[in-house]
């Protein structure tokens, strides 16, 4: 048993004890795969600002911030009483209603490609129905996905995200499923060049994550989300960012404004709703017409974008219009602000970690941060085959992981993301932790 293995099991003995209940009634005691982590996970029962609390009593200063979904931290106080105000209306109405109008009047004005909004429930439910658009806007079958990209649970996406790349997945996947999916090298414009070129005239969309998640926060270059955006234009296909994670958080407009490429289609979810559940696919006019009810058209020769049962839910519809309404106000002041303490969370951990002899990149742009230890010195991490490849995942995801767990900060992926909650004490003090650390990981 390690020392960081000991000293985790005598901090959190409930959680343990929950776990161990858990696992009776759910496949591996979570409903989210990437929530659990041996020796099992941290069970919480209250949250506030950076801060979150376990069933222990622990207290954590927390930067996976709901899989990087809340912008503003834990419970800010206009969310929760606009929710609260929500509340006294009711919780879910299936009807058509203002809030809808008015947030998808929102995005439309902040997002620059959006000139039609759908909403969904889910992240993955918006990539679904943005492939679903392309498909049948273009009339053609493939789809090519940036290696490293996670575009959800959705069938036709599930490959081409972690070693080995030609496997899904998933168990329980069709061969039919990923017939029409196509990889492509991230930040290889040449190779991506030969892919797209091979395929153009069967090529519906080319999707990508403009910040690859799951990939190790590995940001595009500006040249390649260039050439992906000629090529595209010059074989007719239609362009989608997956959106999810830089929705909102690399600047107001998201990715594209950050740097300034237009695609033909974008997905949301997490920033988008403030804390609550939602999905959202915008783009061209032309594009999003096909789900429209008001054309004379046959089901068949319509895209159907369902949005389920929850869609336009009120509270989502709420505590999204509050928090796209604060970042529009203030963003002068938020951007730049979390943007300046992720680069110094960047900087100073990789500085404190190489300072004490391990091998160690920090990746990420904007608020968004993760730590790589390489096997060798001075390795560049340009795509997510190299975090595959050429980093000890173990090391981070289980030893560094557990070592900041017991001295206080909760991570994701040696990471996360900062908040408006945070401060630059709680930066400094993450990166003090990191240093002693590697002092131990020797």
């Amino acid at each position: 048993m390690t020392d960081f293995n000991d000293v985790y099991l005598k901090k959190t003995p409930k959680s343990k004890t929950l776990f161990e209940k858990a696992t009776k009634v759910m496949p591996g005691g979570v409903c989210h795969n990437i929530r659990y982590f041996p020796p099992y996970p941290v069970y919480i029962n209250r949250t506030k600002g950076s801060k979150i609390y376990d069933i222990d009593g622990n207290e954590f200063t927390d930067y996976w911030m709901g899989h990087y979904s809340l912008i503003f931290g834990h419970a800010p106080e206009p969310i929760i009483y606009a929710l609260k105000e929500q509340l006294e209306n009711g919780t879910h109405w299936g009807i058509t209603n203002n809030l809808q109008v008015e947030f998808a009047e929102l995005v439309h004005n902040i997002v620059p490609c959006a000139e039609m909004v759908r909403f969904g429930v889910s992240g993955t439910e918006a990539t679904m129905y943005a492939v679903r658009l392309a498909r049948a806007h273009t009339k053609r079958k493939i789809i090519a996905k940036v290696e490293g990209g996670w575009h959800g649970g959705n069938s036709f996406l599930s490959v081409y995200i972690h070693k080995p790349y030609d496997k899904p997945d998933s168990a329980g996947l069709l061969p039919e499923a990923t017939k029409y999916t196509i990889g492509l090298p991230f930040n290889d414009i040449e190779l991506t060049s030969q892919i797209l070129l091979k395929h153009k005239d069967d090529l519906a969309a080319v999707i990508i994550e403009p910040v690859v998640g799951a990939g190790g926060f590995i940001p595009a270059e500006k040249e390649y989300l260039k050439a992906l955006r000629e090529l595209t234009e010059e074989f007719d296909s239609e362009l989608i960012f997956d959106e999810v994670i830089t929705g909102f958080r690399l600047a107001l407009g998201g990715a594209q404004e950050f740097y300034d490429i237009l695609p033909d289609l974008v997905t949301f979810g997490k920033i988008l709703g403030g804390g609550m559940p939602i999905g959202a696919v915008c783009g061209r006019e032309d594009i999003l017409d096909l789900a429209s009810p008001l054309k004379d058209r046959k089901k068949w020769d319509s895209a159907l974008v369902g949005g389920g049962t929850f869609s336009i839910n009120p509270l989502s519809m709420i505590a999204g219009i509050k928090t796209l309404s604060i970042l529009q106000k203030d963003e002068r002041k938020i951007y730049p602000r979390i943007n300046a303490m992720g680069q110094n969370a960047r900087q100073g951990i990789e500085k404190v970690l190489i300072e004490q002899g391990i091998n160690a990149k920090c990746t990420g742009v904007g608020s968004l941060f993760q730590t790589h230890f390489p096997y060798e010195e001075d390795v560049t991490l340009k795509n997510p085959r190299d975090i595959e490849f050429l980093t000890d995942a173990k090391k981070r995801d289980k030893e560094f992981k557990l070592r900041l767990i017991n001295r206080g900060f909760f991570v994701m992926h040696g990471g996360g993301a900062v908040s408006t909650a945070h401060k630059e004490s709680e930066i400094n003090q993450l990166i003090e932790a990191a240093s002693v650390i590697g002092s131990k990981m020797k």
